[in-house]
């Protein structure tokens, strides 16, 4: 995935709050809520770039004072995405905003209001929203992303998929191999052809060896 990466606009320190570290291509995550919602965007092909903390809103509280709010990230989509419209967002666990809204909503406001005027979208990301069966999907198929199957693999088993129709990988090995061994050899080669789309499923649902599987493009 040839994710664009934009630099924050301050550097991005160490937390308290949780772990940091960095996710490769995206850059460096201070909980670990961010590092999950940063591991889905370097799995979506519908995720064009990605850029932490991008930029400071200027608001006014009820008492005149002018504060300074630095969101956590803007979402760049792809022209044809399902979802084009840019995401400005900020990650923050569940228990933190329960503490804190009273501060934190003065600034959402400013970022709903400076996004309306751009035609973006203003999202707060909770454990809610990102620790879901599909983050840990992602997590499961990431590694099979990168791995090479041959031309030939891949025809016949998208070609066995269409011509069973409604499968799962446990059918999908029964119907390409009579021997254990191969089907083991197989196995691999099937999780590649989710990750990158080219046999469909739900990741919304938890991934299985019955999940419901089907060719989504020609072989």
């Amino acid at each position: 995935m040839n994710l664009k990466f934009e630099a924050p606009i301050r550097e991005i320190g160490i937390s308290t709050r949780s772990v940091t570290g960095v996710v490769p291509s995206l850059g460096r995550y201070e909980s670990s809520l961010e590092r999950d919602l940063m591991e889905i965007l370097r799995f979506d092909p519908n995720v064009e770039s990605f850029a932490p903390q991008p930029l400071s809103i200027e608001y006014v509280d009820d008492i005149g004072r002018t504060h300074s709010y630095t969101p956590d990230g803007l979402i760049q989509f792809k022209t044809l995405s399902y979802r084009p419209e840019p995401i400005l967002f900020e990650v923050k666990f569940r228990e933190d905003f329960r503490k804190n809204w009273r501060g934190l909503l003065p600034k959402f406001r400013a970022a709903k209001d400076y996004c309306l005027g751009r035609g973006w979208r203003f999202e707060v990301f909770t454990e809610r929203e990102i620790r879901t069966p599909y983050l840990n999907n992602v997590k499961f198929l990431w590694p099979y992303l990168a791995r090479g199957v041959p031309v030939e693999t891949k025809n016949l088993i998208l070609k066995t998929l269409w011509d069973l129709d409604k499968a799962d990988p446990d059918l999908l090995l029964c119907a390409l191999c009579h021997d254990p061994a191969n089907r083991a050899r197989m196995i691999p080669a099937i999780w590649h052809l989710v990750a990158n789309g080219s046999v469909g499923c739900d990741l919304d649902l938890p991934l299985t060896m019955r999940s419901a599987i089907w060719a989504a493009q020609d072989c």
